[in-house]
């Protein structure tokens, strides 16, 4: 199969394709780079790659008509792209032309979310879940499959839980609890106790906007940020205190599982991080609405984002940890039950691919190649934890161990 990574001169574009190369059934890897990138950029990632497998497309994706002639030289798409705009019009362009795609990003098409919509277009007369539902509908029309944020949050959260829930009779709730942080050594050396492995404008932006969760069984609005937790890692050989927050996270649990009375997702940090952000957004500098200084009119969060974000950098030699502990709590056989499910990655420094990198990328990758294999049915957009069930989350869970990626599962009777 040949498989086409738009958004292939980034971090998490690179890593997918990277392993897409390294895989004996998969044939041309085509990259075409985010909008505005040079040649350059997708050279410098056949170089790192060192493959003949992959073929760079230096084309800006805003050209319709040449990035579709493309797409059809391709059996499925891989979208990792950085915003909302560029990841909605690859999706339409390819539902048109039959491609079957997947995509990373935190978001599910079919409900899309209606804050800081990144310069999304929604076509006229439409509003945003008319547009996803056209969307999801167009596919099915045109026998396409869009697996929908396959990553790892969402991704390997949202198929981790959904097995927890067919393993119950009953399901009171599902909470995915996941993040990227610095590695032990480097944790204390950067500001906020954290180091950027993900795009910075897209994690300041989910601290601020409100998030839709259920509680009681309802869909409910809150503010992200809410519901602090402190808790300990004790499994995988690991022993840390860590912190969570609610964040934007598994969307499509809102719609595809609505049995569970609650549901929600959580951001994992080290401790002390919450209280630098809370600080921040207390001073009004995760806000966008420019202000006026000294004749100029500037976005508080543009500005804290340009002058923070080389403090929060990787340096030589540092790395991160992508942690993840998810819990499914109900009934299983008239007994109190809950099924957890952990996992704690670092980075692979042999090949400078981050633990970020790994869990997200390689998730995506493998789901690329088991659409391409046919594995996946069902049409129109589909959330991970519905393409991913059965003998396709045996299959994926697989894979991901054969990237030294370990989800440890641990079921238990609770009071």
């Amino acid at each position: 199969m040949n498989i086409l990574v738009f958004g292939g001169s980034g971090k998490m574009g690179s890593t997918v394709a990277w392993d897409l190369a390294n895989n004996s059934s998969v044939g041309q890897v085509g990259i075409i780079g985010i909008a505005g990138r040079n040649d350059k950029s997708l050279d410098d990632v056949k170089k790192w790659i060192n493959s003949e497998k992959i073929i760079p497309h230096v084309i800006d994706i805003n050209q319709r008509e040449e990035t579709q002639k493309i797409m059809k030289q391709y059996d499925v798409g891989a979208i990792a792209l950085p915003d909302r705009k560029s990841s909605y019009m690859v999706v339409e362009m390819a539902i048109e032309v039959g491609l079957n795609i997947v995509d990373i990003l935190e978001e599910y098409h079919r409900k899309p979310d209606a804050y800081e919509i990144e310069g999304l277009r929604i076509p006229t007369g439409m509003n945003l879940e008319e547009y996803g539902e056209y969307l999801h509908q167009k596919a099915i029309d045109k026998g396409v499959t869009f697996v929908d944020g396959i990553g790892f949050a969402p991704g390997i959260t949202n198929f981790t839980l959904g097995e927890g829930i067919r393993k119950m009779d009953q399901v009171d709730s599902a909470i995915a609890r996941c993040g990227g942080i610095p590695s032990q050594e480097c944790n204390k050396k950067h500001p906020l106790r954290y180091m950027i492995t993900w795009a910075f404008d897209h994690v300041l932006r989910e601290y601020m906007i409100k998030v839709n969760i259920r509680k009681d069984g309802k869909i409910i609005e809150t503010n992200a940020m809410n519901e602090l937790e402190k808790f300990k890692f004790t499994q995988l050989g690991i022993n840390e205190e860590l912190e969570c927050a609610i964040t934007p996270g598994m969307p499509s649990f809102l719609y595809t599982r609505s049995n569970v009375r609650e549901c929600l997702e959580k951001t994992i940090r080290w401790p002390g991080h919450w209280e630098g952000i809370e600080v921040l957004k207390d001073c009004g500098m995760l806000n966008t609405e420019p202000i006026d200084f000294k004749g100029c009119k500037v976005s508080p969060r543009e500005f804290l984002s340009q002058v923070i974000t080389p403090q929060l950098k990787p340096q030589e030699g540092e790395t991160d940890i992508c942690v993840m502990w998810n819990t499914v709590t109900g009934l299983k056989n008239g007994k109190k039950t809950r099924i957890n499910y952990y996992m704690w990655e670092g980075a692979d420094t042999r090949n400078n691919i981050s633990a970020m990198g790994r869990v997200t990328a390689f998730t995506e990758s493998i789901g690329a190649m088991m659409l391409g294999n046919g594995d996946i049915k069902q049409k129109g957009i589909v959330a991970p934890e519905d393409a991913f069930s059965g003998e396709n989350y045996q299959k994926i869970i697989k894979e991901l161990k054969k990237r030294e990626i370990t989800i440890l599962e641990i079921e238990e009777e609770i009071d």
